[in-house]
């Protein structure tokens, strides 16, 4: 089964609904096309008459299989844009159509993963990169958890919901992987995100292919739908996804001193392997394959392998 067939295309008829819906001027549109980067929404870039740009996410099929997390994920990336706009390179929200579109203002630049090789000074956008992450983290929320979910007084609630989620998901789909292991060694852990008291905004994906770069500077922070209110650690895992990030100097130059105790290591082993085995499992339903998806899996593997090792 491939996620693909589930996508959603408009043609222009389709898009003139969703415009007057959201207040646009649909006879003002003077070109639009679809933004190849998305892999499970549809996006759209939109160049309105008056010069003004436009993106429009299209959820899936409502039909589509999905992990547990991936419902509501509209609403949470609309919430993220407007809780971090002011404070972050963000785009600012036109309209949400409860969970089948969002449709939000076009920021400049382009992914810093497709331009990573005319890049000159990486450095300098990371120590940029850790005073917005740096801003995202002084927003505090009302709870825990997912935005689109039911908030929960305390992390530890929230983050054993949430793997609890996703471990159910991977013996819905029959992931090989060690899942009674894990869900021991989460629980001999737990009691250390306990020492989480505030939730602060975390955008959760923010690899280098959801941050723009526009004239050598960071332009945007997009694709917040993994956001939720959270230990900022977790922010970390995302940022290095397949490194150390206590070796990132340049990005700590911007966000500020920060000690890696012990605990917080092993806050942040677990929070690597909830998004390990999100990444592991989200292929199964979407019917990913061929050899460059295993040769990621086999990696991803032995990433969460390692984790566990540190859980142990």
């Amino acid at each position: 089964m491939n996620t693909h067939k589930y996508r959603r295309r408009l043609d222009r008829e389709d898009l003139g609904r969703v415009l007057t819906e959201s207040g646009v001027d649909c006879g003002g549109v003077r070109e639009w096309s679809e933004l190849t980067e998305a892999s499970y929404n549809t996006a759209y870039r939109i160049k309105l008459t008056d010069g003004t740009g436009l993106v429009l996410k299209v959820a899936p099929d409502p039909e589509a299989p999905a992990l547990t997390y991936e419902h509501g994920l509209m609403r949470t990336e609309a919430e993220f844009y407007r809780a971090a706009l002011g404070k972050a390179p963000v785009p600012e929200v036109v309209h949400i159509s409860g969970n089948e579109f969002l449709l939000m203002t076009e920021l400049p630049g382009a992914n810093w993963f497709g331009q990573r090789s005319a890049i000159t000074e990486p450095a300098g956008l990371r120590t940029e990169l850790g005073r917005h992450v740096a801003a995202l983290h002084e927003i505090t929320g009302p709870g825990f958890g997912y935005p689109q979910n039911r908030l929960l007084p305390g992390w530890r609630a929230a983050f054993t919901a949430m793997m609890a989620d996703i471990l159910a998901d991977a013996e819905r789909y029959e992931a090989p992987l060690p899942i009674a292991e894990i869900r021991g060694l989460v629980h001999a852990n737990e009691h250390l995100l306990d020492a989480v008291r505030t939730p602060v905004l975390v955008h959760f994906d923010l690899w280098d292919g959801n941050i723009l770069v526009h004239d050598g500077r960071i332009s945007g922070l997009v694709d917040g739908e993994r956001a939720m209110w959270a230990d900022p650690v977790a922010e970390f895992v995302s940022l290095a996804l397949f490194g150390d990030i206590e070796q990132d100097q340049a990005f700590f130059d911007g966000y500020g001193p920060f000690e890696f105790t012990g605990d917080i290591r092993r806050r942040l082993a677990m929070y690597r392997c909830y998004l390990f085995l999100i990444m592991i499992v989200e292929g199964m339903p979407r019917g990913y394959q061929g050899a460059r998806h295993e040769q990621v899996m086999a990696h991803t593997r032995q990433l969460l392998d390692r984790q566990l090792d540190r859980l142990r």
